[in-house]
Parts: structure tokens; C-alpha cells; sequence
């Protein structure tokens, strides 16, 4: 009895999880057929699901009338880079405040989680001011920048959570042993980090490549990335769903590929750690 009771909890809790994924799913499944749709058929009321004329005319129409390698490009640049800047900061200052805390970290932790509540409009006007002072306008270095320091304190609030789980004795081994500050970050404590500091990495790609607001408006055309590059399909006479669709596909696909190979090479090592 008990095992029947099991296996229908199973069965039940199965059944939720695959029908609350395949709800998640649906919008990209709604944007990929849709992008494969005229934009008449796009528009129709009752929608058509799969019985429809299939076209790759709005992929066509999206690269003529847009450089969507250019955009892509720069959306690798921004958002790596930006991660990256991020952790060279957020690693010593993530160091210190797990262990050599002072009087005011939690202070200082708490103000810098509190700014992500601050709304990025009320900081638009004194940074749009800034860099056309700098000459920075429509760069990459300034989104590269920016997005740093928007996600800096999600960085820094990550990696003092990992951190504080390495023991302090191993660093202070490491000392003993005639280990600068410098060594012991680099070759003790970044190696004992290094799940965490990769899915800080992972995290904040994705929040900069998804990032919008900052990258439409301090864009025009030489460092817009594929954000810009799906807003240029909005135009004052109407959205059209199915060119909108198609360059919505173009710019998730990067991320999808990356999901699915992050999610193999997952896969093999705890396949590979199993075995060994």
C-alpha cells in the first residue's frame, strides 16, 4: 500500500512538473511558430497553431534590413565583459568581507543589495550627461561599464556567500607557507570557489545579455546589441509579430545553445564523477 501510495505521488508530482515546464515553455513555442508565419496569419483571430503556410520570409526580411552578426557580436562583448570586470572587483572585495569582516560589512552589504531597488531611471539623466561628456556614447566600453556596476552588488553578494563556506584555516595554512595575498586568492581560495564563482558567471551573463532598459537608450547603432536589435522592430505603425517573432528567435537562440551545452557538459561530469 505504501508503495502505491508512493508511486501515484510520483506519478502525480511527475505529471505537475512536466505540465508547469511545458507552461514555461509556451511563449518560446508561440514566438517560433510565429516567426514562421506571414503577418497576416500572425494576427488571425482565432490564431492558427500549426496548419499554415510555414515561410522563412521574416528571417529574410530581418537580416536585410538589420546586421544581426554586428548585434550578436556586441551582446558577447557586453555581456561577457561586464561579467568579467565584475569579478575581478567583486573577488577581493567578496574576500574581505568573508575574512576580514569589520564593524560595518553587513552595513555595507545591505547598502549595496538596497541599490538594486533604486530605479534606473533616477541615475539615466546624470550617466547619459556623463558619457557624452567622456565622448563614450554608443560604446561598448560604457555598456560594459554600466552593466558592472548594475550587477556588481549581485556579484560581490554571491560570491561572499560561497566564500564564507571555505573554512578560514585553509587560508591561514596557506600563510604559514609563506603565501602572499595575492597567491592566496589566486591559487588557494579561487580554486576552492570555483563552482560558485562559475554560476556567478552564468548568473550574470544571462542578467546582462537579457539587460534592456540601459541598452536601448544608451544605443543608437555602433555598439546596439540584439536588444536594440529586437526593439527596431516596433514601429510607430504597429508591432509586427511576425518579423518581431523571428528577430526574437535570433537573438534567445545563443542562449538556448548555451542552456543546452552547459546542461551536457553538466550531465558528463556528474556522469564522469559517478563512474570515477
Amino acid at each position: 500500500m505504501a508503495r502505491a501510495i508512493t508511486t501515484q505521488k510520483k506519478v502525480m508530482w511527475t505529471t505537475l512538473a512536466w505540465c508547469f515546464g511545458l507552461l514555461m515553455f509556451f511563449p518560446i513555442l508561440w514566438t517560433f511558430l510565429t516567426s514562421f508565419k506571414t503577418e497576416a496569419t500572425a494576427i488571425a483571430d482565432p490564431p492558427v497553431w500549426f496548419l499554415f503556410d510555414w515561410t522563412t520570409q521574416n528571417y529574410a526580411d530581418v537580416q536585410d534590413r538589420s546586421n544581426y552578426p554586428k548585434a550578436l557580436m556586441n551582446s558577447i562583448i557586453i555581456a561577457v565583459g561586464s561579467t568579467f570586470l565584475g569579478i575581478l572587483i567583486a573577488v577581493p572585495a567578496a574576500w574581505a568581507m568573508a575574512f576580514v569582516p569589520g564593524k560595518r560589512t553587513k552595513d555595507v552589504l545591505l547598502w549595496m543589495l538596497s541599490t538594486k531597488m533604486l530605479p534606473a531611471v533616477g541615475v539615466l539623466y546624470p550617466i547619459v550627461l556623463l558619457a557624452k561628456w567622456l565622448g563614450v556614447m554608443d560604446s561598448r566600453i560604457l555598456l560594459v561599464v554600466v552593466l558592472m556596476l548594475i550587477n556588481l552588488p549581485i556579484i560581490v553578494w554571491m560570491l561572499y556567500t560561497y566564500f564564507r563556506e571555505i573554512p578560514g584555516e585553509i587560508l591561514e595554512a596557506a600563510r604559514m607557507d609563506g603565501a602572499g595575498l595575492r597567491s592566496e586568492i589566486l591559487y588557494v581560495l579561487t580554486p576552492m570557489a570555483v563552482p560558485g564563482i562559475a554560476s556567478t558567471i552564468l548568473l550574470n551573463i544571462i542578467l546582462a545579455w537579457n539587460e534592456a532598459f540601459w541598452t536601448i537608450l544608451l544605443t543608437t547603432v555602433d555598439a546596439a546589441p540584439l536588444t536594440k536589435f529586437i526593439a527596431s522592430f516596433s514601429a510607430p505603425e504597429g508591432l509586427f509579430y511576425a518579423k518581431l517573432s523571428a528577430a526574437s528567435m535570433l537573438a534567445i537562440a545563443p542562449i538556448l545553445i548555451m542552456g543546452w551545452f552547459s546542461q551536457k557538459q553538466l550531465v558528463r561530469g556528474l556522469t564522469f564523477g559517478a563512474v570515477k
